[in-house]
């Protein structure tokens, strides 16, 4: 992402995918036996080094609780991006949504809480939309003001709407709400007892499988479907029908969109207030699913993950999703199993790095082969030499595996041609 220029030259038309010009994408074929690749290798690391955790039912199912906010603010990005927007606010939006979630949710209903949140990021977007879009301002500068006027609005209103009268006789506090109830959660009854079965028996990778499965049709909350056919649509809308075709034309291009009749002003308010209501639903899903309850400093950086993992994902649905798994399967291993399934990772990482390192080998790119060697070699040596890691970097995980993956995939990234500079209606005539 760039900071907003002064002034918007005209973008250079952008090169199809595949030329020589640009990045060709993976194709399914490719993509299937990537991920066919990383559940035998991960299927090889908990078969030697016995952290069966890696792989379980209860794994799978706290990483996609842990992922689904992450992706539902990468997710809110994405939108903004495609306009053109640079939406760094993800994170003050999110916090919007905690606290306006949990504040409806527990006076009315969790569902009435879950819309509730939407609306606060909403207008956390809105107000993100009329900073950026109408006034100009920087969308770094913009993003950053929202992170901190979330907090403190927060923090006011917490301590005069939770500290006193019924909120606080039902356990409200100046840094937490009384509990919510709780949203429904889905099992599908034989088939998640069945998939248990074959995960006790250890085998290998029929049994990872399972557990992935498993993890995947138990305990699964209403509002995880939800984020799920948010994702579906939001590829739907913005690649297969004419409204995000004008969208997408907004980030890549506002000048020539203007000169074909669309109205890029409304296409990036559209954008920027989705985006924030977006964001909104996962704040509202750490208020109500994961916790039912409203905590100060409850969304912890995950906006900021969100907008990696959209970079991760190439300002893609797809990719996105991969990456908010990653990461919540980062977090969630982390919370679980501490020491012992982070260091079985490494093996798992220095696998990968061999790999890297052959395959710039291949392409005859030999510094960054010889990076990558190296740094496995370290990694091994690691491993080998001993039993856990300290208690310190299993809680960094997730920020390292973040680091980690926007620094491998950094080359093969290509952002909105117009994202973050500045458009003022008519520049083009």
């Amino acid at each position: 992402m760039t900071a907003t220029a002064t002034s918007t030259p005209p973008p250079a038309a952008p090169k199809v995918s595949g030329g020589k010009g640009g990045r060709s994408r993976l194709s399914l074929p490719w993509i299937l036996l990537i991920v066919a690749g990383g559940l035998i290798a991960l299927s090889a690391v908990r078969a030697i080094t016995g952290a069966q955790d890696l792989t379980s039912a209860g794994q799978i199912s706290a990483s996609l609780s842990l992922a689904v906010p992450i992706g539902l603010a990468g997710l809110g990005g994405l939108w903004s991006e495609r306009a053109g927007v640079v939406n760094i606010g993800l994170e003050g939006m999110m916090i919007l949504g905690t606290f306006f979630g949990a504040w409806a949710g527990w006076q009315t209903s969790p569902w009435l809480g879950i819309l509730a949140g939407i609306v606060g990021g909403m207008l956390g977007g809105l107000l993100h939309a009329v900073a950026t879009v109408t006034f100009g301002v920087d969308h770094i500068i913009s993003g950053i003001a929202i992170n901190i006027l979330a907090v403190g609005f927060t923090t006011y209103f917490a301590k005069l709407w939770f500290n006193s009268g019924e909120a606080a006789a039902k356990g409200g506090s100046p840094k937490q709400s009384p509990p919510a109830e709780e949203i429904t959660s889905v099992t599908i009854p034989g088939l998640s007892d069945w998939l248990a079965d074959i995960e006790k028996h250890h085998w290998f990778l029929v049994s990872d499988i399972a557990g992935i499965l498993g993890g995947l049709v138990t305990n699964l909350s209403l509002v995880t479907i939800l984020a799920v056919l948010l994702l579906v649509a939001t590829f739907f809308v913005l690649w297969r029908t004419s409204f995000g075709l004008r969208l997408r034309s907004c980030g890549e291009n506002p000048i020539a969109a203007e000169s074909l009749g669309v109205n890029v002003y409304k296409y990036k308010y559209i954008a920027v207030v989705v985006s924030g209501g977006l964001a909104g639903l996962g704040g509202a899903f750490l208020s109500l699913v994961t916790s039912h309850i409203y905590n100060e400093g409850q969304t912890g950086g995950r906006g900021y993950i969100g907008l990696a993992a959209m970079i991760f994902g190439n300002w893609r649905p797809g990719g996105l999703a991969m990456g908010a798994g990653l990461f919540g399967f980062a977090d969630a291993l982390q919370l679980r199993s501490g020491g012992e399934s982070v260091h079985a990772l490494l093996l798992l990482l220095f696998v990968v790095l061999v790999g890297l390192a052959a395959w710039k080998a291949y392409q005859k790119r030999w510094i960054t082969a010889a990076i990558s060697a190296v740094i496995g070699a370290g990694v091994l040596v690691w491993y080998l030499g001993t039993d856990t890691v300290p208690v310190e970097f299993v809680s960094a995980t997730p920020y390292v595996v973040t680091l980690l993956v926007l620094s491998l995939s950094a080359q093969r990234l290509r952002m909105p041609k117009a994202d973050g500079m500045r458009y003022r209606k008519g520049e083009g005539k």
